[in-house]
């Protein structure tokens, strides 16, 4: 009976191996104990042991080529043996699929399609289309639906905004492009639907949505735990008039609450508790104006009550949990990926910032636009990047990247976490250029403006905390980028000039590396033109 050969775990903490070579192919003879293969692992080239006897029909990866854990990598039977249906289990390529399980049973009794290919359902005749939750930031894998501007049962067309969605980065709108009727919504406000996934199904009245749904279960996406919206369009006489969806409490028939996202903002912001208000837009919605408007209620009158001595303590313990944002659980996924994958080491270097201070002050006397030390710290590092290109490089796990071009990524704190948008061809801007565009990214970052666009293709990054009094730290590398710069700020110390001791402004600058990219000379060698730019700014505009 042929059996599928699958790849092992060599190590504790191997994910996938190489093979390296193939000691056996095919119509090799074997038996239990024999070495199948060679099979580079995270540690070491190691010898892949065979524990079945008879002959290798088939040899599914080639030499070279990386295999996950548990995938198929060969076959083993008997001579002239039917292996059609084990065949396919590896894709057309050679190289194994993990997808499809392997049945562990002779191929004579595979009479049927596999359990996991789902039947097909026509749906050409069902005049209706699912609408998809759309791949809106290069790092959004789901979609929380913020809020519905559309109910069931309202007429729509293509380019109508149906939903406000938050995504990783942002607060954006779901646009769709479908004419018809909303049949059905996959989820309430504040539940997450994701990228690829239906949330809402678009057609004619009465149409036979439910076969969409079904057809979705046998596919890869998960169906939705939501209950399905009714779908009878209300009548006229039933419908709800504008008085009776004013002032009423904001909250969705399941209880859940239902705020614009400036409204959420702006109640952050003055402290306000959402379930105290009451909304007044559509379906009891909680909108700018019910902020704007809230007054709270008279405190209570409290009455003191004389005790006797207290026998406990008078403090009281408290907290109060948030629902973690898509911006932050994207924060929290890239740089636990990025601080346990990359091996990190860092470079600290200090750096007299007289001359700079001295050639800044000049600078804004001339110049239009007020130059900041975060712009000659962005436009030293784009020129010292194209003195040392490995620094402006990426790893991509079987190659590295160096780039030609330099886009610096620089970290923008916001009220949900960090936003890193791009200062494209940095090296051929000015600083004035440069603080310009910098300035315009962090008031977009702060109003939830920013597109995917603006994020996206850094070669290197920036964080600078010297604003804010941090003198020195280090810094999570921004993948896919190979380095990060942490700036810290400027202080007055003592330092030694020409065999005496005066007060010089010294910044210090930590500079986090991936050691599968960047060796430590080449790092050094990087901060120390970074450092001398700095040091003796002129150059800077060159």
């Amino acid at each position: 009976m042929a059996v599928i050969i699958r790849m092992t775990k060599m190590t504790d903490t191997m994910v996938e191996g190489v093979i390296a070579s193939w000691l056996k192919g095919e119509g090799s003879t074997v038996k239990s104990g024999d070495i199948l293969a060679e099979v580079e692992t995270d540690k070491s080239t190691m010898e892949f042991e065979n524990f079945e006897d008879g002959v290798v029909l088939y040899v599914g990866v080639k030499a070279g080529d990386a295999v996950p854990i548990d995938a198929p990598i060969a076959i083993i039977g008997r001579a002239g043996e039917d292996i059609a249906a084990l065949k396919a289990q590896f894709n057309g390529n050679g190289a194994a699929s993990v997808s499809v399980p392997a049945p562990q049973a002779p191929a004579s009794v595979v009479t049927s399609a596999p359990a996991s290919i789902a039947p097909v359902i026509d749906l050409g005749s069902i005049k209706a289309v699912a609408e998809r939750m759309p791949l809106k930031t290069d790092t959004m894998v789901e979609g929380v639906i913020a809020s519905w501007l559309v109910e069931v049962g309202a007429k729509v067309k293509s380019g109508d905004i149906v939903a406000e969605v938050e995504t990783d980065k942002a607060t954006m709108e779901l646009e769709i492009f479908s004419d018809g009727i909303v049949l059905y919504r996959a989820v309430e406000a504040g539940q997450s639907v994701p990228v690829n996934g239906i949330y809402m199904i678009i057609g004619e009245a009465g149409a036979n949505y439910q076969a969409i749904l079904e057809a979705e279960k046998g596919a890869t996406v998960a169906p939705t735990s939501a209950e399905p919206v009714k779908t009878e369009v209300a009548s006229p006489a039933t419908t709800t008039t504008p008085s009776t969806t004013t002032a009423v409490a904001a909250t969705s028939p399941t209880g859940r609450l239902v705020a614009s996202p400036l409204a959420k903002r702006l109640a952050r912001e003055k402290g306000l508790d959402l379930n105290a208000l009451k909304g007044s837009g559509e379906f009891g919605r909680i909108i700018k104006r019910d902020i704007d408007n809230y007054k709270p209620a008279p405190a209570a009158e409290v009455k003191t009550v004389p005790t006797a001595a207290p026998t406990a303590s008078p403090y009281q313990e408290s907290f109060r949990t948030e629902r973690v944002s898509q911006m932050r659980k994207t924060i929290a996924r890239r740089l636990s990926e990025s601080m346990y994958t990359a091996p990190h080491f860092y470079l600290t270097m200090s750096i007299n910032m007289d001359n700079a201070i001295a050639a800044r002050k000049s600078i804004n006397e001339v110049a239009t636009t007020k130059v900041s030390f975060n712009d000659l710290v962005i436009k030293a590092v784009a020129v010292s990047l194209k003195k040392h290109p490995k620094v402006n490089a990426s790893w991509l796990g079987d190659t590295i990247r160096y780039n030609d071009h330099v886009n610096v990524g620089v970290a923008v704190a916001v009220d949900e976490g960090l936003l890193v948008p791009v200062v494209r061809f940095t090296d051929t801007k000015s600083l004035s250029q440069i603080g310009t565009e910098v300035r315009e990214y962090a008031k977009r970052a702060k109003d939830k403006k920013l597109q995917p666009s603006d994020w996206e293709g850094s070669t290197f990054t920036v964080s600078n905390l010297g604003m804010f009094g941090i003198e020195e730290f280090t810094a999570i590398i921004n993948p896919p980028d190979a380095c990060i710069l942490a700036v810290g700020g400027i202080n007055e110390v003592p330092v030694v000039k020409n065999g005496q001791i005066v007060v010089g402004n010294v910044m210090k600058v930590t500079l986090s590396c991936d050691h599968r990219v960047v060796d430590g000379a080449v790092g050094s060698a990087f901060l120390q033109t970074f450092k001398s730019l700095l040091e003796d700014p002129i150059r800077l505009l060159a």
